[in-house]
Parts: C-alpha cells; sequence; structure tokens
C-alpha cells in the first residue's frame, strides 16, 4: 500500500508581517485563471535563497479537506520568488480585494508548508549556481568592485556596474566584482519594444516601478573591451553577455557592439560571447555572427504571434522579424537560446506546446531556458484575455511545467533545457 502523504498546508501572514501554516486548510495553487490543489510531483522544498512575499490587498486562499470547498481567509496571501535556477509550476492563489496595488515586476510562486518547513511548486532546471551566492562573504563582492573601479576609474561602465554590484545586489554585476562565470555588458539606453514586464523602464501610468535603472550613456568599445579582457583574465570559463535588464535593446546598437567583439576577438580575447536580445533585427544579428559572436538568447513570452506582440507591444517589428533573426542565427554559426518566459497555466497549454514546437522545429533552435515571467499575475492574465487567445479551446487547460518539458523534449529530440547561458566551448 503506498504510503500517504499529507497535502502542504496553507500559508498566509498577518498585518504585522508574520507568517502562519494554518492547522486546517489545504494549499492551493493557480494556473491561468483554475485555482487547485497542488500536483504531488511539482512540490519541492523551497530552495536557498528564495524569497517570500507578502502581497498587500490579497486574501489567502485554501482548501478545506472536510468540506471539499475553496475558503478564503480574511489574511494576507503569501508567494515566494524561487532561486535562480528554477521555474514555477503555478502561481499563488488568492483573491484581491478592491483597491489593490499592482504587484511589482517579479514572479509569484505558490508556497505551503510540509514537514515542517516551507515548499513551492516548482522544478528545477538548472544545477548551474552561478548566481547562488550562499557562503560567499559579502565582502570579497565589495572588495572585488572597489579593485575594479580603482583598476579602470575612466570606465564609465565599470562605474555604472560595480554600482549595480553594491547598491542593487544585481547578480550579473555581483559575479564581475568576483571574476567569475558570466560578465554583463549593458550597452543600449532605448528599446524598439515596450515590453509591458520591462524591468528598465515603465510608463509613469503603469502602477508598478521599474526594478532597475537603465543604463543613462553609451559606451564606448574601448570601455566594453577593457571589462571583456578583464573578466576573462580570471574566469577559465568566461562569457560576456550584452542585452541586460538594465539596458534597452541591444540590437539597436549592433554597430557599437560589433565593433567591440570584433576587437576583443583580433586581440585574442577568448570565452563565449552571447548577446540576449528580442531578435527584432535579423540584419543586426548576421552583423553579431560575423563579428566573433558567439551565441544569442531570444526572449520570447510566446510563440503565438497574436500573444507575442501583446506582451512585447513592438515598435517597427514583428513576429516574422524575430523568426528571421534566429534562422540567420543558426546561418551565421549561432548557438540559438530561447529565453522562453514560463507562464503557468498560458505558457503550458496545448496550443501553446504545437506553437513553440514548430518554431524550434523550423529554426533547429538549441536551447530553451525556462524563466519565470516576472509580472503581477492578473496583469498578465488580463493582457492574454484582451488578446483573444483564451477564445482556442486549446489554451483553456494546462498540462503542467513537467508534462510541457517532456512533450517539447519528444517533439524536438535535439533540444537542451536550462535557466542560463551556456558556455560553449571555443
Amino acid at each position: 500500500m503506498a504510503e500517504y502523504k499529507p497535502r502542504p498546508r496553507l500559508v498566509y501572514a498577518d498585518d504585522a508581517g508574520n507568517i502562519y501554516d494554518h492547522p486546517e486548510l489545504e494549499m492551493l495553487v493557480r494556473r491561468g485563471d483554475r485555482v487547485e490543489p497542488p500536483r504531488p510531483d511539482e512540490i519541492i522544498p523551497l530552495p536557498p535563497e528564495s524569497e517570500l512575499f507578502l502581497l498587500p490587498g490579497r486574501d489567502a486562499l485554501g482548501f478545506d479537506p472536510a468540506t471539499g470547498r475553496v475558503e478564503r481567509l480574511g489574511e494576507r496571501a503569501v508567494a515566494a520568488f524561487v532561486c535562480p535556477g528554477h521555474t514555477l509550476s503555478a502561481t499563488a492563489a488568492y483573491d484581491t480585494t478592491p483597491g489593490a496595488p499592482v504587484l511589482p515586476l517579479f514572479a509569484y510562486g505558490a508556497v505551503g508548508f510540509s514537514g515542517e518547513r516551507f515548499v513551492v511548486a516548482a522544478a528545477k532546471v538548472d544545477e548551474d549556481r552561478r548566481q547562488v551566492f550562499s557562503g560567499i562573504d559579502p565582502e570579497r563582492i565589495v572588495r572585488g568592485a572597489e579593485k575594479l573601479g580603482r583598476k579602470f576609474p575612466k570606465n564609465r561602465l565599470i562605474t555604472h556596474l560595480t554600482g549595480c554590484a553594491l547598491t542593487s545586489c544585481c547578480p550579473a554585476a555581483r559575479n564581475l566584482a568576483l571574476g567569475r562565470f558570466e560578465a554583463p555588458l549593458p550597452t543600449s539606453q532605448v528599446c524598439n519594444a515596450r515590453c509591458v514586464g520591462c524591468l528598465s523602464h515603465q510608463d509613469p501610468d503603469s502602477g508598478f516601478p521599474s526594478t532597475q535603472n537603465r543604463i543613462t550613456f553609451r559606451p564606448t568599445a574601448a570601455e566594453i573591451v577593457e571589462i571583456m579582457t578583464e573578466h576573462a583574465r580570471h574566469e577559465r570559463r568566461p562569457i560576456h553577455s550584452f542585452g541586460q535588464g538594465c539596458e534597452g535593446e541591444p540590437l539597436t546598437e549592433a554597430a557599437l557592439i560589433g565593433e567591440a567583439v570584433e576587437r576583443f576577438r583580433k586581440e585574442g580575447g577568448r570565452g563565449t560571447v552571447n548577446i540576449n536580445t528580442n531578435a527584432s533585427l535579423p540584419d543586426g544579428v548576421e552583423a553579431f555572427a560575423k563579428a566573433g559572436g558567439s551565441s544569442i538568447r531570444v526572449s520570447l513570452s510566446s510563440a503565438d504571434p497574436v500573444l507575442y506582440e501583446a506582451y512585447y507591444r513592438p515598435k517597427n517589428y514583428g513576429f516574422n522579424d524575430v523568426r528571421q533573426s534566429i534562422l540567420r542565427a543558426k546561418a551565421g554559426g549561432l548557438f540559438v537560446s530561447l529565453n522562453f518566459l514560463f507562464f503557468p497555466g498560458v505558457s503550458d497549454t496545448e496550443a501553446e506546446l504545437a506553437a513553440l514546437s514548430a518554431l524550434i522545429r523550423e529554426t533547429k533552435v538549441d536551447f530553451v531556458q525556462l524563466r519565470n515571467l516576472n509580472l503581477d499575475p492578473e496583469r498578465y492574465l488580463a493582457l492574454v484575455k484582451a488578446s483573444g487567445a483564451l477564445a482556442d479551446p486549446a489554451r483553456q487547460a494546462s498540462m503542467g511545467l513537467r508534462n510541457f518539458r517532456k512533450r517539447l523534449r519528444k517533439d524536438c529530440p535535439w533540444l537542451r533545457f536550462g535557466y542560463f547561458n551556456p558556455y560553449l566551448e571555443t
């Protein structure tokens, strides 16, 4: 006989910020518009370096096993922001009260309590620990940032990034200060999209602030190359990445990036040179490949053109330009990843699987990074509904993250999955 495992209990908070587990009510999760108990195979212990959020204006929902009913508490809902390397399979279940503020730009995972520990509906999708800082003395980061500043006092890009490492605790900037993993190379002040969940620029009427400050200057090729060269001195497997949360679209600076990459390669620069992009400008992708780039990571909320454009709100480009950029990247010898912004109940449907599989089979994408969509869940669901996508019956049921990944791999057997940009042997 199979061992009975009790379902995780509901987690909620009081107005003072104290978090409790409910003695009777069980955990609920949300997938799209559906509120339901979690699936047994999707519950994992809350990973270290995750955070718990108290959700203002949102009442916790729990399941009463005695009555089979969903119960609303007059207590605050709690959600989890999971450690990088993990993808949510469900979002937090709650009921929003009138006048509740829009939630900031984070992902809001369903969290419960079981066996004397917090649990979350998520899956570990990458073993890479590049954004895990437990066990690292914060003073090492401070010393590394200050050392960079002293060595390159006139490099504005280093000044910007060391500031990010010390004030906003940006993981990429902290890794630069530590001389490890992936070096960030923000370059662009402008963007040709108006993503609803943009981290660095929000319209005043959006209802929530940007979580990162966009770069305010145009770096020179020399400033960029200095960082790439210095990072490669310290990291055995260096990755150099254009396209960060503190900038616009890097392909709008394709000429500058091409100049820097070409100069870096001519000086014997080694490592993976990557660009994180919306892939809006196929000519820019081609130029990046010719200059000596290694890989491209394409941001993608959906392979459905209607749903894609509802989120990205592109200016002077469309989904077909994204497709053409991927094809040209592959033709130019670039390794292609999709930064697939996963949202439970929308991303893991039959319709999305069909659209994404078709795109990957046509373009021969190499890698899918299963990242969480950072946006107020109700804000995104309203956008999806307004796009008309939910009129398709194939978008109205969730197969779950595990089945979605399993079936996508079956459709595209060469495909690899992860969370971070991989290092490529050169």
